[in-house]
């Protein structure tokens, strides 16, 4: 489906004619560990990073990380809005559904059919807030629902009414306004979803008690192509090492309350970095590149959404971003009726047509509405 998507998009002049083209990857056959490449546009007055974000498939917080100091509302006239879709692929195995929640990205390893390349599928997430959590481990996909109902938990209802004054109802019914959004896909963790959301514009940040959040048009994407019994594994790693030929990255991102830990964040980011050293102690003295430990330092305090090389010698991020050739966005922002759990519309001529789910039933393993059941979504 994909590879469809991607060739239309390729076949089109202006950047932003298409959204799926920047999710699926083949997986590196050199020993590389990463993905994707860093893109620079150039939109219109009337797009926002969000607008931007959601259709290069990113989040919130990976946007606006990349773009300091610049208005997520009004990125200004002329801006150079930098589009972080360069990825490092988390700690093997490479196998069914893996979160990594400070990350807040997640990748999908499908099955490897014969006779073609292995892929890699990754999305961007929403998580826990502070107080919830997601467990960390293995589990499986138990089960597929389309237009699932919500069944809301007591203690959400409670905490609503203590944060805002308001009741929320009991029961959602399926629907453009279903916090659950149209599609779901449940774990063997207790109420743990991957699901769709009606607030799409909140895929990036901790927003949900304990679920993982997609955008409507990647919960629909994968959703009729990912097999009950898929392995999903949630971890907790805020620092990522990633290979690419011969040269080291690192990406850091935020630790998160819920998953204390007895290390200080610089010696985690140094724990994160005993693959580099073991390859770097096996290699002649004159073919080693050392370790930039300030930069090591800087990125343990500081996180960032795009891959910086840690060996002495390498090229700065801004220096990488400053050659990137601008490419003109001029896709229709999406608008607020895009706020909800509904597919965004098509405009021809403005924008590619979004993939759809599949009809639930028999082959894809779906259940439909109320069967639900209850999620802390």
């Amino acid at each position: 489906m994909k590879h469809v998507v991607k060739n239309l998009c390729c076949a089109l002049l202006v950047v932003g004619a298409c959204s799926a083209f920047a999710s699926t990857f083949p997986l590196p056959e050199d020993g590389s560990t990463m993905v994707g490449e860093i893109r620079v546009v150039v939109p219109t007055p009337d797009n926002t990073l969000l607008d931007i974000a959601r259709h290069f498939d990113v989040g919130y917080e990976e946007i606006a990380n990349a773009n300091p100091g610049m208005s997520v509302w009004t990125p200004g006239k002329d801006a150079r809005v930098v589009v972080p879709t360069r990825y490092i692929l988390p700690p093997k195995p490479w196998k069914g559904i893996v979160v990594n929640l400070p990350q807040r990205r997640l990748y999908y390893f499908p099955p490897v059919r014969k006779g073609q390349r292995p892929e890699v599928v990754t999305y961007p997430v929403g998580i826990a807030r502070e107080g919830w959590s997601t467990p960390l481990g293995e589990s499986k996909l138990i089960a597929k629902y389309k237009d699932p109902a919500w069944f809301v938990p007591k203690s959400i209802r409670e905490e609503h009414r203590q944060e805002s004054g308001e009741e929320l109802p009991e029961y959602f019914p399926p629907g453009r306004d279903n916090p659950m959004g149209m599609l779901a896909l449940k774990t063997g963790f207790p109420s743990i979803f991957i699901h769709a959301t009606n607030r799409p514009w909140g895929i990036g940040l901790r927003v949900s008690h304990g679920c993982l959040h997609l955008y409507p048009e990647d919960a629909a994407e994968v959703f009729p192509n990912i097999p009950l019994g898929t392995p999903v594994r949630f971890i907790d790693e805020p620092f990522v090492i990633g290979k690419d030929k011969q040269h080291w990255y690192m990406m850091s991102y935020l630790p998160l309350n819920e998953y204390p830990s007895a290390l200080s964040k610089q010696t985690r980011a140094v724990a994160a970095l005993q693959p580099l050293l073991g390859e770097l102690l096996s290699l002649p003295a004159t073919q080693r590149r050392d370790i930039d430990w300030g930069r090591v330092q800087w990125l343990a305090e500081n996180p960032v959404s795009l891959p910086h090389g840690i060996q002495l010698g390498m090229t700065s991020v801004a220096d990488q971003i400053a050659a990137i050739a601008a490419e003109r966005y001029e896709y229709e922002p999406y608008g607020i009726d895009a706020n909800t759990a509904a597919l965004p519309d098509y405009e021809p001529g403005k924008a590619a047509p979004r993939e759809t789910a599949a009809p639930a039933g028999s082959g894809d393993g779906a259940e439909d509405g109320a069967r639900a059941g209850q999620s802390r979504n």
